[in-house]
């Protein structure tokens, strides 16, 4: 009997673990909203915050500057997580960036071969893009080309999500650095797709695979 009590706590405990950590995901995490009801891009533009996950980034007039934090964003998140139905990355960019945001897409395309079909590029005026960025309410700011290296999560409500703990308030994460995307970027998207995903379920609306 001892015998067989040892080999099932060497076998069945670990699965025990495994599956509650694997679980803890769905079950117990909740990423906090920063900020309630940032602007409305769909006011200025054709797209739109509205059930959808969104990635939210400003690569400015220099977007040829960007193609580092572009690539780091696309493999470490975008290609994990684009086969999410309602899963977007959205550039809200300066007029006269059109051909400089096909440039960047087109070379990643050629590079990694990846449908960057919910990856998109919205030009606004000055204003509004300042005005999307100020209503986030960080402590960050735009550079003299209206861009930062920070990208954000905005949930399908409009709202922008981030950590809040005790090591401090975390608005966005430092594309430049795979380090934060993926010790911070990646668990945090997995949360908010988790808990879209359940609530997709409670409500009957339709299911979906991370």
């Amino acid at each position: 009997m001892r015998k067989y009590f040892v080999l099932t706590i060497l076998f069945v405990l670990p699965l025990v673990v495994y599956l509650f950590f694997a679980s803890g995901i769905n079950h117990f995490a909740k990423l906090p909203i920063l900020t309630k009801d940032i602007k409305d891009i769909s006011v200025i533009s054709s797209e739109s915050f509205n059930n959808k996950i969104t990635i939210l980034g400003f690569f400015g007039s220099k977007i040829q500057d960007k193609y580092g934090d572009a690539g780091n964003l696309n493999q470490e998140i975008f290609k994990r997580f684009n086969e999410f139905k309602d899963f977007q990355f959205l550039m809200i960019q300066p007029l006269g960036t059109k051909s400089l945001s096909d440039s960047l897409l087109f070379e990643m395309n050629r590079l990694t071969k990846t449908n960057f079909q919910n990856w998109k590029f919205v030009e606004v005026s000055n204003k509004d893009l300042l005005d999307v960025f100020e209503s986030l309410k960080t402590d960050l700011k735009l550079d003299s080309s209206l861009a930062t290296s920070y990208v954000f999560i905005i949930d399908r409500d409009g709202n922008l999500r981030g950590r809040d703990d005790e090591e401090g308030i975390k608005y966005g994460y430092d594309s430049r650095f795979v380090a934060d995307i993926n010790n911070n970027m990646v668990d945090d998207v997995k949360v908010i797709l988790a808990e879209y995903r359940m609530a997709l379920k409670k409500n009957n609306i339709y299911k979906n695979e991370l």
